[in-house]
């Protein structure tokens, strides 16, 4: 049976103003679902779904499907951009987390070792 992945993870509110702000997402992966999904639920109760294979490339280069875009920024971070016809949220990320988190959507879709 198909494991759901539910990794907490802590981003950073990209505005103009000096100081961040930090929110708390929810890194979600159902394989039983979606196997090529992922979504991100925020605190406010908006979640926002999109491919897998997205986050994935977008951590090497920018990438933009619909209205999630994601990119690198820097070495060690990950900006993941929700447009929606309100704005646009922008949040950075550490991008270790989300390099774990695609680690663990890999191994709770792996089939299950018979024996």
């Amino acid at each position: 049976m198909p494991i759901t992945v539910e990794d907490p993870a802590l981003a950073r509110i990209v505005t103009d103003a000096p100081q961040y702000r930090p929110v708390r997402v929810s890194l979600c992966y159902d394989p039983a679902g979606d196997p090529l999904a992922v979504r991100f639920a925020f605190p406010s109760g908006r979640e926002w779904t999109f491919p897998r294979e997205l986050l994935e490339t977008g951590l090497r280069a920018p990438a933009r499907r619909g209205d999630v875009e994601v990119w690198p920024c820097g070495r060690v971070q990950a900006v993941v951009e929700f447009h929606t016809p309100d704005g646009v949220a922008v949040l950075q990320f550490d991008t270790k987390v989300l390099i774990r988190f695609l680690n663990h959507t890999y191994e709770a879709a792996a089939p299950a070792p018979t024996g």
